[in-house]
């Protein structure tokens, strides 16, 4: 639905329709009051970030929650590199790498060990997935940090995952992200 609206300025909605739905205020027999109180003004709407992803993008280059590097085959590591504002950080060993907002901070992230971060927070995630190391932790970056992001693997591929919407790239390619 993000990438539909994209910057048409125009609210989305959530309904639960499942277990969690962190961002789904109303249930699915609640749709009536819902649709009730936008048309009577009594509707509260929250501002939420996003991020954009430069290089391996085909599409959409935005994630509501998001992005990943992630190791294509079952057999072997990758190694990301991190550099923030052009400043070498480290270079996980590990599965992958997310990298998410706010609103993204309750799903994949969240599910491999990153903290829940407060919607409204300038805060951009860092969340290494399965790291071959006793000393990689997350990391919350400020909101105006630019990340880049270098990655090798044996058969020199990676899955680039951007709201789940993934797809392969040479190891050759650098990924950019900043809070869009």
């Amino acid at each position: 639905t993000a990438r539909r609206v994209g910057s048409r300025n125009i609210p989305i909605l959530g309904i639960n329709l499942g277990h969690l739905g962190f961002l789904a205020d109303y249930s699915a027999d609640e749709i009536p009051l819902a649709v009730e109180q936008i048309f009577n003004d009594a509707m509260n709407t929250e501002e939420r970030s996003v991020l954009e992803v430069s290089g391996g993008v085909k599409g959409y280059p935005f994630a509501l929650n998001e992005l990943a590097v992630l190791k294509v085959d079952n057999a072997s590591m990758i190694s990301v590199r991190v550099e923030i504002n052009g400043e070498y950080l480290t270079t996980y060993q590990a599965d992958g790498l997310i990298i998410n907002t706010p609103t993204g901070s309750t799903g994949y992230a969240l599910s491999v060990g990153g903290p829940v971060i407060t919607p409204g927070s300038d805060i951009i995630g860092l969340v290494p997935v399965a790291p071959h190391s006793l000393t990689a932790r997350p990391l919350m970056l400020h909101g105006t940090a630019t990340v880049t992001l270098s990655v090798e693997s044996r058969d020199h591929h990676f899955l680039l995952s951007v709201d789940g919407r993934s797809e392969t790239c040479e190891d050759s390619v650098k990924i950019e992200v900043r809070r869009a």
